[in-house]
């Protein structure tokens, strides 16, 4: 019979590195860290080098592919392959295990007292301990786990909160900003200032029948405002103020318009006057010359002579300027009113256009008002719309943080289920009798992971001589362990830690019979010993198990290969009894 170090049955695997070395209360010892994260070990395995590794940072290092060791590097004993470090090359060091979860341990978090062992802290405090600081995952601030709720509801400046009035979510610093846009925020109408109206109604008030507002005749001079119910009243009993304030404007707009004429129009008024004087002052010349006398002298221009040879008839008579005199200048002056009648045209042309064109001027800065109020809304909606973006932003964010730590949980719950689902099986396969019997389906496949060393090891169901008795297990080797491997069958029994162990006598002394079944019932292998009362694998454990003890030749691998009785669909049975003599 041979000792051998046991392996608990597997249990729920966390991927965390080791644990912080400021929680263990005692002196720290190399050989309980990690070669990787250089923490304490944590579900630790050993590679085939001899070093040790936690579960996660044993994964992680290799999940790359094969890596050099690097303690066999700094230690100077690299050798390969055994330095090498591939997937399925380590094994669960259960030894190690056990002996760290038993370290003492204290919490590291300020202002918690909490004691115990590192199992202890592993189960039942890590993560949980009420002083732990953690950040907000909003806003990053730096809180106790005991403050959390408090911090969340109350003081966080990126917490979310319900509007009171629309029920929207919205982020606490965009309180401001929800309000201004919130349609259902309490407004003062500005008509008939009643109160707590909500901002969607508001907004539609225009409508309200006490809202004051200009008379539609204040751009003539109408400075009055009444209310919109008593805009049709006012204008029925104004209209004759609205007429004689619309003539007056039309007149000014007629002497503005009069103003606007050329330059030019007024030269040719000025010229024409300047005609007409030089046209009296010719007048007058005319008249002073028709009164002078005809000398005998030369004759006047006009006049007819005499010939010479009637120089000696009588002498006609004197000859008048004629009296109708029609001067050159009356047709300037008709020109000149020509001219001013087409001036006069063309300014009346001219104040049609200005008339037109002031028409049109009040069209657009219509338009252009309408525009305006358009843009400014427009520019409000938009406003509006941004904040509604971040607050739509702000909450997907806030619904993702919120998913994943749903996702977490549900992670961590299947955890739980799964190792919940285990106990409840390796509770229905418990006997309370000494007698087990313990059934190995998928033999091949589960051999063959024990030759690759991916499972060398499996663990039965426990089971008890009575309920209140003794805790047992098996334990198989389908390869072979020590001498026995890859030629025997390895079998061993365990001693568990029970919960009534301070009742039972000590050490266990009964006799103990081994069993690969015949599914024919014909030859059963059947090996049996007694305990060695002197062995520490039959005293009281202090562990959850005990050094396995049993056969390690239990049965030759080639009576199970080829056509054999043994196993059946892939399946064997090996049976286990304790004698009870003497319980």
């Amino acid at each position: 019979m041979a000792a051998q170090e046991p392996s608990p049955p597997s249990s729920m695997e966390n991927n965390k590195p080791g644990f912080p070395k400021k929680i263990l209360a005692n002196k720290l010892e190399d050989k309980h860290l990690c070669n990787c994260c250089q923490n304490i070990l944590r579900r630790p395995f050993q590679a085939q080098c001899g070093h040790r590794f936690c579960f996660y940072c044993f994964n992680r290092t290799v999940g790359s592919g094969p890596q050099k060791c690097n303690a066999c590097i700094k230690e100077d004993i690299f050798e390969e392959p055994t330095s090498i470090l591939v997937q399925g090359c380590a094994f669960p060091d259960n030894a190690a295990r056990r002996e760290v979860e038993n370290l003492p341990a204290v919490c590291f978090n300020e202002g918690c007292s909490w004691k115990g062992s590192i199992k202890d802290y592993e189960l039942s405090h890590e993560g949980k301990c009420e002083f732990m600081i953690l950040p907000c995952p909003l806003c990053k601030e730096l809180i106790r786990l005991n403050e959390q709720e408090r911090h969340n509801e109350r003081e966080c400046p990126e917490r979310t909160l319900n509007c009171k009035y629309c029920k929207e979510p919205f982020h606490f610093r965009n309180i401001k900003a929800h309000d201004e846009i919130c349609p259902k925020y309490p407004m003062i109408c500005e008509g008939c200032a009643k109160k707590k109206i909500p901002r969607e109604k508001v907004w539609s008030s225009k409508t309200c029948r006490s809202l004051v507002t200009p008379c539609r005749y204040h751009v003539v001079g109408c400075d009055l405002s009444v209310e919109k119910e008593k805009i049709h009243d006012h204008e029925r009993a104004c209209a004759h103020e609205h007429l004689n304030l619309l003539l007056h404007y039309i007149m000014g707009m007629k002497v503005s318009l009069e103003g606007l004429q050329p330059q030019s129009l007024e030269l040719a008024g000025h010229k024409a006057h300047e005609l007409h004087q030089a046209l009296r002052d010719l007048e007058t010349r005319v008249s002073q010359l028709s009164a002078i006398p005809g000398p005998t002298g030369p004759p006047v221009q006009g006049v007819p002579s005499s010939s010479s040879s009637s120089s000696s008839a009588a002498p006609p008579p004197p000859t008048t300027l004629p009296t109708s005199f029609t001067p050159l200048p009356s047709s300037v002056g008709a020109a000149l009113e020509l001219q001013l009648h087409s001036e006069k045209t063309k300014v009346a042309d001219l104040g049609r256009r200005c008339q037109e064109l002031e028409v049109k001027a009040g069209t657009f800065e219509d338009v252009v008002c309408v525009l305006n109020r358009e843009v400014e809304r427009f520019a409000t909606t938009m406003e509006a719309s941004n904040r509604q973006h971040r607050l739509d932003q702000d909450k997907i964010e806030a619904l993702s943080n919120k998913v994943r730590q749903l996702e977490r949980q549900v992670g961590v719950k299947d955890l739980t289920v799964a190792e919940m689902e285990g106990r409840l099986r390796e509770m229905s396969a418990t006997t309370f009798d000494g007698v087990f019997i313990w059934r190995i389906s998928d033999f091949t496949k589960k051999r063959q992971d024990a030759i690759a060393g991916r499972a060398p090891a499996m663990f039965s169901p426990a089971f008890y001589t009575s309920k209140y008795g003794y805790k047992m297990c098996l334990r198989i080797y389908l390869n072979g362990d020590g001498t026995g491997r890859g030629t025997h069958l390895s079998l061993f029994f365990v001693v568990m830690r029970g919960t009534s162990d301070a009742l039972l006598k000590w050490p266990f002394n009964q006799k103990v019979t081994l069993m690969l079944l015949d599914q024919s019932n014909r030859e059963h292998i059947i090996d049996a010993f007694r305990p060695d009362i002197t062995s520490s694998s039959f005293q009281r454990p202090v562990s959850d198990m005990n050094i396995a003890s049993g056969c390690p030749l239990f049965c030759p691998l080639s009576k199970l290969e080829g056509k054999n009785s043994y196993i059946r669909d892939d399946t064997i049975f090996i049976k286990a009894i304790v004698d009870l003599t003497g319980l």
